[in-house]
């Protein structure tokens, strides 16, 4: 049990019809009262077996605070609600309601939040379930947030401009905020962040005095790697203002200012002709209906004898973000499925030469991430508030649960321009000894 969550379980009166309310309103030796508590705990207990229901009947124990209970015997975990208010909020609408329960700390969870939100995500993607048609339809109504120029500043402003302080707490001393590579299951999370830039440029057999472009380099590092370790020069782009203005002083700090330049704009805005193109992590800020627009950035800025990499979250099946996080946390987001990650490449003949699916790798990142998350959580709370600390904890948390359980991919594709006959002929290149 996670014991500031117990604290700020929130102690309002009851809601009417609860047994609290029924006693103080019922005059000394009426009647009615216990009759009215049966009815109340009766429609409680209806309402948690709804929501049972509604979520393909987890093995999870669900109650409300002082009411009914409901659930099997043996569960992973517990969700208390503070109310039946509370609940029916959450039973309207559970994918975007619960998180904000949760981080208002009207919900306590009793056993492990990632093993939670694993039973969750098994028994809702359970092969033949198909969610009910309100919450169908719910899922058609929602309006994403949209990746036009401005609104992707918009979008990665909120996310990733709230402090690089915050995002130190957790992320290592790489500052990487992508999937790692794990060589060996022991490795710790910054062997295996300098593992995986290894792996990106091994992939792109990057040579020393070729120009790479980066599209999407968050706090910089592995524009700083392919520059010190493979020769290579960088030109970056990034959107994100913080960032950039962390990235330049790392540049400077480290003595490779003159082999990186960090650009601040968008990647529709890349000029010039590189050898090789990049991009780890930001596909999933695109958007589906600026890949065509992408694919064609990559033509015109890739040499006919260049090759590409582009490493992003993704899915089995086309499928939106879920909602909480697209609203809460990463507005614009959409994680593809690898046939939508075909209409890059399509339109402009790029072929693709390789694909490999990092799933487990990104599970073990966010584990490590999540650790060193709980262990600054009184740091965090001192930057921003209890509701903050919470709401990170569920989105780290939950992003566990998406790659143990299949429901998040991590891919890494590898391109070339339909012309180019300078490709690797085998995967040798990829484990040296």
């Amino acid at each position: 049990m996670n014991a500031s969550l117990e604290d700020r379980l929130r102690t309002d009166p009851a809601t009417e019809g609860s047994a609290a309310s029924a006693d103080a309103a019922a005059p000394e030796g009426a009647t009615a009262a216990p009759a009215r508590d049966a009815r109340a705990g009766s429609l409680d207990h209806w309402l948690l077996s709804k929501l049972g229901a509604v979520l393909g009947r987890p093995p999870v124990q669900f109650a409300i605070r002082g009411s009914a209970q409901a659930g099997p015997a043996e569960a992973v975990a517990r969700v208390t609600f503070a109310s039946r208010a509370v609940l029916g909020w959450v039973l309207a609408d559970p994918a975007l309601h619960f998180g904000d329960a949760y981080s208002d700390g009207d919900v306590l969870i009793e056993g492990n939040l990632v093993e939670l939100l694993e039973a969750v995500y098994r028994a809702g993607s359970a092969p033949g379930r198909r969610p009910p048609l309100w919450q169908r339809a719910l899922t058609a109504l929602r309006r994403p947030h949209l990746n036009t120029l401005a609104g992707s500043r918009d979008n990665i402003h909120h996310h990733y401009d709230i402090g690089n302080e915050f995002y130190a707490q957790w992320l290592g001393s790489t500052m990487a905020y992508t999937c790692a590579y794990y060589p060996t299951p022991e490795a710790t999370l910054d062997e295996a962040q300098v593992a995986k830039m290894d792996h990106v440029c091994r992939k792109l057999r990057l040579r020393a005095g070729e120009s790479v472009v980066e599209a999407g380099c968050g706090w910089g590092a592995l524009a700083l790697h392919m520059a010190r370790h493979y020769g290579v020069r960088v030109r970056a782009y990034n959107i994100s203002h913080e960032q950039i203005v962390y990235a330049r002083a790392r540049a400077m700090r480290e003595g490779l200012a003159g082999r990186v330049e960090y650009v601040e704009d968008d990647y529709r805005n890349i000029e010039g002709n590189y050898d090789a193109f990049v991009s780890v992590g930001m596909l999933e800020h695109v958007g589906l209906r600026n890949y065509p627009t992408l694919g064609g950035v990559v033509r015109r800025c890739l040499a006919s004898h260049g090759r590409g990499l582009i490493h992003s979250i993704g899915r089995n099946y086309p499928a939106r973000l879920q909602p909480w996080i697209e609203r809460r946390i990463f507005p614009g987001a959409y994680p593809p499925a690898l046939g939508e990650m075909t209409h890059i490449f399509e339109p402009w003949n790029l072929s693709i030469l390789d694909v490999e699916n990092l799933r487990l790798h990104y599970a073990q990142t966010l584990r490590h991430w999540l650790a060193l998350y709980e262990g600054a959580a009184d740091r965090v709370r001192e930057m921003f508030d209890d509701k903050f600390v919470r709401m990170w904890r569920l989105y780290l948390a939950g992003s566990v649960a998406g790659f143990t359980t299949g429901t998040l991919q991590l891919f890494q594709v590898v391109f070339a321009p339909g012309e180019n006959n300078d490709v690797a002929w085998t995967r040798a290149h990829l484990y040296p000894r």
